[in-house]
């Protein structure tokens, strides 16, 4: 029997009470001693087991030898001799009624590396911090108003040594991935989940350990030297998490007292037909809590930045990817799952109290009215969404042939009129280049030339648009092949001229973003943007204005999606003088046929687009142009 340690009655009755989100402090192993004697204090979450053991080496793996006290809120407890830090362990429960199975604790601070699964015993405190400027610039920030640029990032598939080994350390790749975003001008990296999952083949969305960094690419003090790293650097670091499913691995939280803990016993609610993966019992109270602690714990003990939660949409629609008579109304006859909006609602309510300038982005695909507006509102109250219909709808317009694109003009358009809705990011995102999709210059339409030109066109777009900015890893590169888990994006393209240009274009864009106010003070405000023209779908033209703060600060945005030129093209603007190009998608330097206004153009008192002045431009073909006013005509 493990001696004496036992989880406070205090504890236990905020666990209880849907208050509790540090379970990771008192649950899980704890390195500690007693009597001198060192070993781990352990506890699981286990009501429905009539016994339960920490199985190790230092016991055969055999159950029985060092069994934990239970609780009456279900809560095993107890000291175990000898598990030490770095010591792989178990927990070995009997049913009460069935057989003795083993589990990974749900709790745990590292794993072994995938075949393996068992937990490991690691003292997560000792790390020294230097990031202490970075978290204190963090609370003072409005992110809504500052630029955000994020480059999403899967950490096994974006480098791989060339030594022999599977993949780089956390540390490695602090140093080598720092660099390059700092080079490219991201302010952010979005990591696919780095919880840890048992199947590669997943990308990290079946978790199966909500309190663990992958031991793929380290341990835990590695973990945090890459965030420190980055943010000794000026690079925040965002990190995806899977609260909406979970796996069905033998080791992991599926039945894991040998009763539906987690998940729903029915499989209306508890399983997903799309992922064959489970659903979280939101309701549960003591599953909230986990969830609530494992996305505070990342903020807590890793200081990450921000959250990305995936797959929001799954959780809020009890019928989501189901037939008729698959699912099960809430009490009120309706498809919302009212536990799982209370849920998010709690988890951004939470985040945003404790961590402020800490940012929660959801990737929702509906039209779920208030996703990024306050909680108190009767949203859900996350910081971000996810712009999935500017996605789907400028890829499918830039798919068709350009002879077609004059039928389909509002394909574009369309999105100004639901665009401050929310709050929202632009995402051109790993799930937009897998599954047979092919990659995104591949799926633009034309011979070589145009492909690259049209790929040029759709970044410009998405950094001239309201909204914060994502480019998934190998889209900088014009990689050819869609992505491969299984191996590191076409590094191989660098030195090729066309490619080359791909990756200055969205390094220049990049410091264009973050140098001009008008691009992105007003991102998430209708007085930022306003078109000049968006209805010449003859010539399939946009024409718009970005605004800052100041009524000065505004840059005129025009866009030509033909491989026509388009010479003396006429636009309105709102002030007399010169403007001059500080953006051309179509330079030399990035690929492009080198048409142009050769540096800038003076306006002319001619009223047009309600505007009362106008300039004649040269439209470069399948290009964008950036317009910058900079002083008075002389007279």
């Amino acid at each position: 029997m493990a001696p004496g340690y036992r989880v406070s009655p205090n504890d236990l009755a905020s666990m209880q009470s849907g208050t509790h989100c540090l379970m990771y402090s008192l649950l899980g192993a704890h390195p500690d001693s007693v009597d001198g004697v060192a070993g781990s204090r352990c506890a699981v979450w286990a009501p429905n087991a009539r016994e339960v053991s920490v199985v190790f080496d230092g016991n055969g793996w055999e159950h029985g030898h060092h069994r934990l006290g239970s609780s009456d809120a279900g809560i095993w407890s107890g000291f175990v001799p000898g598990l030490c830090h770095g010591m792989a362990y178990k927990y070995s429960l009997q049913e009460q009624s069935g057989p003795i199975g083993q589990k990974a604790d749900p709790v745990a601070f590292h794993a072994e590396l995938r075949p393996k699964s068992a937990s490991i015993v690691y003292e997560l405190s000792g790390y020294d911090w230097h990031d202490l400027d970075w978290l204190r610039q963090r609370e003072r920030t409005n992110w809504l108003e500052q630029p955000i640029s994020i480059y999403e990032v899967q950490l096994g598939s974006w480098r791989r040594p060339r030594d022999g080994r599977a993949f780089f350390n956390y540390r490695e790749l602090a140093h080598m991935l720092v660099d390059y975003a700092r080079q490219m001008g991201y302010t952010h990296l979005q990591l696919l989940p780095i919880t840890e999952y048992p199947f590669d083949g997943s990308w990290g969305y079946q978790t199966t350990g909500y309190f663990a960094p992958t031991s793929r690419f380290g341990t835990p003090h590695d973990f945090m030297y890459f965030v420190d790293h980055c943010h000794r650097h000026g690079i925040g670091v965002l990190v995806d998490w899977v609260p909406a499913h979970f796996p069905s691995d033998a080791h992991g939280l599926e039945r894991f007292d040998g009763t539906c803990l987690y998940e729903h016993e029915d499989p209306r609610q508890g399983s997903h037909p799309d992922w064959g993966t489970l659903v979280f019992n939101y309701g549960r109270t003591e599953v909230r809590n986990f969830l609530l602690s494992s996305a505070r714990f990342w903020l807590d003990v890793y200081h990450v930045d921000g959250l990305r939660v995936d797959a929001v949409a799954s959780m809020l629609y009890l019928d989501y990817s189901r037939k008729p008579g698959e699912w099960i109304p809430n009490p009120y006859g309706g498809r919302e799952n009212l536990e799982a909006v209370q849920f998010l609602q709690d988890l951004n309510t939470i985040v945003h109290g404790e961590f402020p300038g800490v940012v929660t982005i959801a990737e929702e695909s509906t039209a779920w009215g208030g996703v990024s507006r306050p909680v108190y509102t009767g949203g859900l109250g996350f910081t971000m969404k996810w712009d999935m219909g500017w996605m789907n709808d400028t890829l499918r317009y830039l798919r068709r042939d350009p002879i077609h694109r004059q039928y389909h003009q509002n394909e574009l358009s369309f999105r100004m009129v639901y665009a401050f809705t929310e709050n929202f990011v632009l995402p051109l995102s790993h799930d937009e280049v897998v599954h047979g999709k092919r990659s995104l210059v591949s799926q633009m339409p034309g011979d070589y030339w145009q492909r690259f030109g049209n790929l040029r066109l759709l970044y410009a777009y998405q950094y001239t648009s309201p909204g914060k900015k994502l480019l998934f890893m190998g889209g900088e590169l014009g990689q050819w092949t869609e992505w491969n888990h299984d191996q590191e994006i076409d590094w191989a393209l660098c030195g090729h001229t066309t490619h080359d240009g791909v990756r200055r274009l969205v390094g220049d864009l990049n410091r264009i973003y973050r140098e001009s106010p008008a691009l992105h003070e007003l991102d998430m405000h209708s007085e930022g943007f306003r078109w000049i023209s968006c209805d010449d779908s003859a010539n399939s033209v946009f024409a718009w204005l970005r605004l800052g703060r100041n009524p000065r600060d505004f840059l005129l945005v025009a866009m030509n999606c033909t491989p026509v030129p388009r010479d003396g093209y006429r636009l309105g603007v709102p002030a007399n003088g010169y403007f001059t190009e500080l953006f051309n998608s179509d330079a030399a330097i990035y690929g492009g046929s080198n048409l142009g206004n050769l540096g800038g153009v003076y306006s002319e008192p001619i009223p047009l687009h309600g505007q009362p002045h106008s300039i004649r431009v040269c439209l470069p073909p399948l290009a964008l142009l950036v317009l910058r006013p900079v002083s008075p005509r002389a007279s």
